[in-house]
């Protein structure tokens, strides 16, 4: 079913963090996919709970330390054998012990950029806005004790008035529209 213009899912607020993990394993058998848990504090149940396994940042900070070792490497092979090759006390123009503390600078440097880089471009931040923000009832709880569960309109499961009495069978304080 198309998804409704302004609708961006139905927010759910719980008053314990069980009640909303429960909730949302109870969302992931039923086949929703496109969902999310706000929580004032990290809940690993939450995050098995969404099923979040798949995480690329390690990968993305080998890549960066890998681009990091060869910048070094290359610089540091032209700068003494094509670009200054001076011959000083009769030492090799590819003297390799030498190169080891920069590349290995350079690997860490890059290393840690790409991972700071990679998370932020992963989480999608810098976000200023979302339209969770609309919600009344999360303005007043999401940072303080309420824990909240989020079922997006653009899941292929998702009926409004469906989605709306299955959120209502966990009991939840409130079940709100989120508009765009």
């Amino acid at each position: 079913m198309p998804v409704e213009e302004g609708i961006y899912g139905l927010l759910a607020e719980f008053n314990t963090p069980q009640a909303m993990v429960h909730a949302t394993e109870k969302a992931r058998d039923a086949g929703f996919r496109r969902m999310e848990c706000y929580t004032p504090y990290p809940v690993e149940e939450a995050a098995t709970a969404l099923d979040v396994h798949r995480n690329r940042v390690p990968l993305l900070t080998l890549l960066g330390g890998i681009m990091g070792l060869t910048t070094a490497s290359l610089m540091q092979v032209w700068m003494s054998q094509i670009s200054y090759n001076v011959n000083i006390a009769g030492r090799p123009l590819f003297s390799w012990p030498a190169f080891i503390i920069p590349a290995y600078e350079w690997t860490i440097l890059f290393a840690g950029l790409s991972a700071a880089f990679s998370m932020l471009a992963l989480n999608g931040l810098p976000q200023p806005y979302h339209p969770v923000f609309n919600a009344p009832n999360f303005r007043s709880g999401a940072t303080d004790d309420k824990f909240f569960l989020c079922l997006e309109a653009i899941d292929p499961r998702f009926e409004l008035e469906d989605t709306r009495l299955f959120l209502e069978q966990f009991h939840a304080v409130s079940v709100v529209e989120v508009d765009l």
